[in-house]
């Protein structure tokens, strides 16, 4: 996390993904292929963006 990060709602999340299904996302999660979320007291999960970033480069260097 750097000091201008952000914290994404899940809702952010699936739209910076290019609409990705919430139900995707939770299968993702399963399988261990999703960023790291954070999980709030009141159940939301979030991601940090450098998270989302850092994941989205290990996609790219899989490929």
């Amino acid at each position: 996390m750097t000091r201008r990060d952000e914290l994404l709602t899940l809702p952010e999340v699936l739209e910076e993904l290019g609409g990705v299904s919430r139900r995707t996302f939770y299968r993702w999660r399963e399988l261990g292929r999703a960023p790291v979320c954070l999980k709030l007291p009141n159940g939301d999960l979030c991601v940090w963006r450098s998270d989302l970033a850092a994941w989205l480069e290990s996609l790219r260097e899989a490929a």
